[in-house]
């Protein structure tokens, strides 16, 4: 099973990662990689990560999480949990349950990891 064949059966993640794909190709060129777990986009190197907890976790899992890599910790306390992996690289999960998280930060969250991410 792909990433995308979860999501397509279920309706609540598939409305979600359409609009919150849209809101990441609107910052600029952009390589979409799918992988079984999620989808990365990528401008030289991965700048936002969309996955499903629901593929793993069933019904205690949100429909979609958006994961972006900023060179800082943002301190909103929307984010669901912000781990280092490397040096100067900070990943923030953001939880997506309805279509009103994909707010007027998002896209702004969006446009800031895609511009450290060259």
């Amino acid at each position: 099973m792909t990433f995308r064949g979860y999501v397509d059966a279920h309706e609540d993640s598939r409305a979600l990662l359409q609009q919150l794909r849209e809101a990441i190709l609107r910052v600029g060129p952009v390589e979409e990689h799918e992988s079984k777990s999620q989808i990365a986009y990528r401008r030289g190197r991965a700048f936002a990560l969309v996955w499903a907890p629901g593929q793993y976790l069933g019904e205690r899992g949100a429909p979609l999480v958006l994961s972006v890599v900023l060179p800082e910790r943002d301190a909103d306390p929307r984010w669901k949990e912000i781990a280092e992996p490397r040096p100067g690289a900070f990943l923030h999960h953001l939880e997506l349950r309805v279509a009103d998280d994909i707010d007027d930060q998002v896209p702004a969250w969006i446009a800031r990891a895609y511009a450290a991410a060259r």
